[in-house]
């Protein structure tokens, strides 16, 4: 099936970075996700702030790279963001319980 992508922009600003996501996460291509995300869980920029307004979908091997990245990010000291969710992948993130881990705006 055409579509199954995930890309992934990043950018620093003032110590910050800023992710954008467009597409969707699966098993097609969470490992691709997971290697584009690894570099964020040790770098110097504390607070990650993920734009998700292009993001349409996330199976659960998503989820969990987002929980491995919340996690590294509170290690450090750090504030994970996601914003401009889609509705129907908030409502996957309520119905998980992540919303009550991660801070979404």
């Amino acid at each position: 099936m055409k579509g199954n992508k995930m890309d992934v922009t990043i950018t620093k600003d003032e110590g910050k970075t800023f992710v954008k996501l467009d597409g969707r996460i699966d098993t097609t291509n969470a490992d691709q996700f997971q290697h584009d995300i690894l570099p964020l869980m040790g770098d110097d920029n504390l607070d990650i702030d993920i734009d998700c307004s292009g993001m349409n979908y996330t199976s659960s091997q998503g989820l969990r790279i987002f929980l491995m990245l919340q996690k590294s990010v509170m290690a450090r000291g750090g504030k994970l963001v996601m914003r401009n969710m889609n509705p129907l992948v908030k409502e996957v993130f309520d119905i998980t319980g992540f919303s009550n881990i991660i801070t979404i705006i």
